[in-house]
């Protein structure tokens, strides 16, 4: 979840063990797990290589039966990477063709890949390992289909030119077919040549404002002549474009500007005297952009995508939007595309939009969806303080802390002074004196003349300062910095705030960004018509007409599945009815025993007497659930001081096991009730006791003792019973052996996340998480690893290592090797086929991610048993996208769900006569998005196999519907399969009786790397274990690192703590 998270790949990540530096003694804390019966011994080196073997056929019949699925050579990811946006299904600008025509002539030129071109090789054997022993007592040796996971592989390939991505199956029929509309709109393909030429400036420029400013310039003075009277799109740094060529190759021009027209907002010290500023700007032919590729990609005829077209159109749409609005990163933003909003601390909210050219099934596509962010707000420096530190500063001298404070949040932010009339300077704050205003002294000649700030001020410009008892801002560079007093600085408007925002912040920020889907439909269309494509002088330049229109798509409602509870309760399976249900009537299918247990109470203002009966109530409610729970605990609750949380915790444990030791036995559960506003204490809690104390523990908030509510006891006990090993519900279908592919033979389902520092915490790891299930066939049970990695490395590197131990010589280890062990221990069997799920990949990093992973995936596989290689299919699940589902009409209620949302809708007959026919002719129901509204069509990538899934109701807000991208499949998934089984897996998620916006394996990998975050050094990490968001430490089952993972530079990271073993294997995250 990141960016979730904007990512980014390590550039000089390794493969294997070549990647870490060899440590004795393997990972701290961990013990070494034997690997599968039978295993040939191996080399420390098996399987090196960095890289994915080619695609994988697809086993198909007919015409397609010979080619396999084919992509593209190199990385198509250069167009706007924040998610798939426009697409469609009709007519493109070049025209579609019938799919059968389609299929003949897509037929790539190179042989096709067999089955045993997949699967990486046989390791060869090794001297230097012991022969490998048995998982443990009771594990049964399971022969494997030979046929399924011994096959012979070809050489690895060396670079993503290999790999090619599969084509879509089919569409899916599954489910109630309807129409939607999507904030995708049309654009016409430019019937011009594109040309690109190199940009050269002297003196070498930085900003992209300066370049920008010194283009247009030139623009201005030499279109008509040098430039045969062609319209330029620049984009920002080295590379310029024309629709046609310019009446040269090669020509250097000389632009001159003034300070005042930079626009840079800041006083560049080189140049402080100076009214203007010579620039030589050298303009060559670098290469024409090819057009001609990119129709034959969107009519489905080429497989790769001609990223460097798509690149010149989206520069080409940036342009007049990059001179009207402050660009950052794919959005725009302007105080006058709607009211600001204060959002606290000095902070306000800017609105604007996300702008993003798509290639995709009905053409190229203009994906547009509002977006807001915080900007910091133009206000005086001293009033900015008054609201950052939240007290007035008049009345007090500044602490120790207060000045940390300002230091952090002022530091690189421009300011203008105020005390020089018209005159408004323009600087960068670098920091804080350590004296106050009053103190400071500065040389004024270099016979050691000195003079005061406050006497300089009141000489100079006549200005008495008011508050002398302030530190100055530090501006300038630290060799000749300059001082300015907070009362003469205003800050500049329009700086964006990049740093963390606080909860106040967000719950502000996300209150004006959250909007039913009738306004933010409303709010689209007229963002639309504000920008005026068809006006836009570049657009026309380079001949791209964009329609006003958003785009129809037929979508399908997949029906929600069937689940199973205990049969023991009244009712014993239940059908969720808009994507909820409740456990009334029903018992836990497999309910998990919690036979001591104690709890201690941090809250304050929380009495005893109701920290009893509330416990006692929630005993009561485990118990009705199905579980085996004690209704007395081992120990009366215990009162704690918050601050002393980890003495009160390991005290009152020692105290039970004096208790429970005895009669060997341990304790299953601790329940702790925090204050409201916890800060650290929560992360301070789980750590101790899933790193130290090895047990699991349930949080509760005073508010919700206060309450007493049975809703949230029952909340309470879905996740107090997968933590101790029980399961909720299960899936009829898979009881029934009735899911394709997943239960007819061992399916091991992955999911994996990577989250990283937020903005502003430079020294933080990135954490990594990968979760499986470890049951079949039910697969609703997973046990989760965790690893700390190099700063925002978004390639899992901890998947699989080898490292060389001095006594054990060649260990193989890491979190699939690991994951698949626990598997065939709770299972008795080997996986046969790996379902993956990966979240947070943007499409930027789809090659790198999947050669880099699903290499580690197959080395872990032979580590375990020679010729060892399930079936893999790898999946990227993408939530940071801007595709938004609506319904075609938001008054009709039978259409809409509570929160606007769509929903299956009124028959077709009731509309009007000219929409019905319509919807008649295609057989279509018009409806908004609800849970399992699933669209593989026309806003949906021109040949690979992806497709949306809204899986979730929506409660507030519109729905973001969660992006699925198979990027590798050896099973040969249907489009209905595989939407299908994610689906339904939707349905399965431990916490809550909803269905979840993002399929369970890959949510509860994000809910474990955020855990881990707790687990790490405060000096690990810049926030401290209290604050650190989304990215985080966790369960170090043996893979989870006790060697250091180094980055590109040497440096190592500090390696998690081990988690104790009887964590390992429980869901202890939810």
């Amino acid at each position: 979840m990141g960016s979730r998270r904007g990512r980014q790949q390590h550039p000089g990540a390794g493969t294997g063990e070549g990647s870490q530096a060899p440590h004795p003694g393997g990972r701290g804390g961990r013990v070494h797990v034997a690997p599968f019966p039978q295993q040939a011994p191996q080399r420390g080196n098996q399987g090196q290589g960095g890289t994915a073997p080619p695609q994988q056929p697809r086993g198909r019949t007919g015409e397609d039966a010979g080619r396999g699925r084919a992509r593209g050579g190199r990385p198509p990811q250069q167009y706007p990477s924040d998610g798939r946006g426009a697409h469609g299904d009709g007519a493109g600008p070049l025209g579609r063709l019938a799919p059968e025509l389609r299929q003949a002539m897509e037929a790539s030129s190179e042989p096709p890949l067999r089955a045993s071109q997949m699967l990486a090789g046989p390791s060869e054997p090794a001297a230097q390992e012991d022969p490998p022993a048995e998982l443990g007592q009771g594990s049964k040796q399971v022969a494997v289909r030979p046929e399924s996971t011994s096959v012979t592989m070809s050489a690895v390939p060396s670079s993503s030119k290999a790999i090619r991505f599969p084509l879509r199956p089919g569409k899916g029929s599954v489910g109630t077919r309807c129409l939607v509309k999507a904030n995708h709109f049309i654009a016409q393909l430019p019937d011009k040549d594109l040309h690109q030429y190199d940009v050269s400036i002297t003196p070498e420029v930085t900003s992209r404002i300066v370049s920008r400013a010194v283009i247009k310039e030139l623009v201005n003075l030499h279109r008509a002549s040098y430039l045969g009277g062609r319209l330029p799109a620049y984009d920002g740094r080295k590379s310029l474009y024309t629709a046609g060529p310019l009446p040269f190759t090669s020509k250097e021009f000389q632009i001159t500007l003034l300070d005042d027209d930079d626009g840079s907002g800041s006083q560049r010290s080189a140049f402080p005297q100076q009214r203007q500023r010579n620039f030589t700007v050298v303009i060559k032919f670098a290469a024409r952009a090819d057009l001609h590729r990119l129709g034959m990609f969107l009519a489905g005829r080429h497989t790769e995508a001609p990223q460097e077209a798509l690149q010149v159109l989206d520069i080409v749409l940036r342009e007049l939007p990059s001179t009207r609005y402050m660009p950052f990163g794919r959005s725009f933003f302007s105080p006058d595309l709607g009211s600001r909003q204060r959002l606290g601390d000095g902070l306000e909210s800017w609105r604007g939009f996300y702008q993003s050219i798509r290639p995709t099934q009905m053409g190229l596509s203009l994906n547009i969806d509002m977006s807001a962010t915080a900007f910091i707000e133009p206000l005086p420096v001293i009033d900015y303080i008054a609201q950052l530190l939240s007290s007035n500063i008049h009345s007090r001298p500044l602490s120790d802390a207060d000045r940390v404070k300002i230091k952090k949040a002022l530091r690189g932010v421009n300011v203008e002074v105020t005390h020089r009339g018209n005159m408004r300077r323009k600087y960068r704050i670098s920091g804080l004196t350590t004296q106050s205003t009053r103190e400071l002294t500065f040389p004024v000649d270099e016979g050691g003349t000195v003079k005061s700030v406050v006497q300089y001020f009141q000489e100079t410009y006549g200005f008495a300062i008011q508050h002398t008892y302030l530190p100055c801002l530090q501006v300038g560079n630290q060799k000749r910095p300059n001082y300015l007093p907070m009362e003469v600085c205003k800050i500049v408007e329009g700086q964006r705030y990049s740093k963390r925002l606080n909860q106040n912040q967000i719950r502000a920020l996300l209150d004006v960004t959250c909007q039913r889907p009738r306004d933010r439909e409303r709010d689209i269309i007229q963002m639309v018509k504000h920008n005026a494509y068809q006006d836009d002088p570049y657009a026309k330049e380079f001949g791209i007409n964009i329609s006003d229109r958003l785009a129809s798509v037929e979508a399908r409602i997949l029906p929600a599945p069937r689940l199973k509870y205990n049969e023991t309760g009244r009712e014993k399976d239940c059908l969720p009815r808009v994507g909820q249900w409740n456990m009334l009537n029903k018992k836990m299918v497999n309910g998990g025993k919690v036979r001591s247990w104690m709890c201690i109470n941090f809250a304050r203002n929380v009495q005893e007497s109701l920290v009893r009966g509330f416990c006692h109530e929630l005993a009561l409610m485990c118990q009705n659930s199905g579980m085996d729970f004690a209704l007395e605990p081992v120990l009366p609750p215990l009162n704690a001081r918050p601050d002393q949380v980890e003495r009160a915790l390991k005290a009152r444990y020692h105290d039970a096991m004096n208790v429970l030791g005895p009669q060997r036995r341990e304790l299953d559960l601790l329940i702790g009730i925090l204050p409201d506003n916890n800060g650290s204490l929560y992360g301070d809690l789980k750590r101790v006791c899933e790193i130290d104390l090895g047990i699991v523990s349930q949080c509760c908030c005073a508010k919700q003792v206060f309450k007493m509510n049975k809703q949230i006891h029952a909340n309470l006990a879905l996740k107090i019973n997968v933590k101790v090993g029980g399961r909720n519900t299960v899936l009829v279908d898979a009881l029934s052996r009735r899911i394709p592919l997943v239960t007819d033979r061992p399916t091991i389902i992955f999911g994996a996340d990577v989250t990283h520092p937020h903005p502003g915490e430079d020294s933080s790891p990135s954490i990594a998480a990968v979760v499986a299930s470890q049951d079949w066939p039910e697969v609703t049970r997973y046990a989760g690893l965790v690893s700390a990695q190099a700063h925002r490395q978004e390639l899992i590197e901890d998947l699989y290592k080898v490292w060389q131990d001095p006594q054990r010589g060649t260990v193989n280890g890491g979190m699939i090797r690991e994951l698949l062990i626990s598997f065939k221990k709770s299972t008795g069997q080997k996986p046969q086929r790996i379902i993956f799920y990966r979240d947070g990949v943007s499409e930027g990093q789809f090659y790198q991610v999947l050669l880099f992973e699903l290499q580690a995936i197959r080395k872990a596989c032979a580590s375990l048993e020679a010729n060892y290689q399930p079936k893999v299919t790898f999946i990227v699940v993408q939530k940071r996208h801007h595709t938004r589902l609506f319904a075609h009409n938001h008054n009709d209620r039978n259409s809409v769900d509570g929160s606007g949302n769509i929903i299956p809708g009124k028959s077709y007959k009731q509309l009007t006569p000219h929409i019905a026919a319509i919807f008649s002719t295609m057989m279509l129901t018009p409806c908004s998005t609800s849970e399992g509204t699933v669209v593989d069509s026309k806003i949906c990538h021109p040949t690979e196999f992806d497709f949306y899934l809204c899986s979730h109701a929506g409660i507030k807000g519109t729905s973001r519907p969660a992006h699925y991208h198979v990027l590798w499949d050896e099973n040969n998934f249907t489009a209905d399969g595989l939407q299908t089984l994610t689906n339904n897996l939707c349905y399965t998620y431990a916490r809550c009786t909803r269905s979840v916006s993002i399929v369970p394996p890959a949510y509860y990998a994000h809910l474990a790397a955020f855990r881990a975050r707790f687990y790490m050094d405060p000096e690990t990490s810049d926030s401290g274990s209290a604050t650190s968001g989304p990215g985080g430490r966790g369960p170090p089952s043996g893979s989870s690192t006790s060697r250091s993972t180094r980055t590109p530079g040497g440096a190592a990271v500090r390696p998690l703590p081990a988690m104790k073993d009887s964590m390992k294997n429980v869901m202890f995250y939810c």
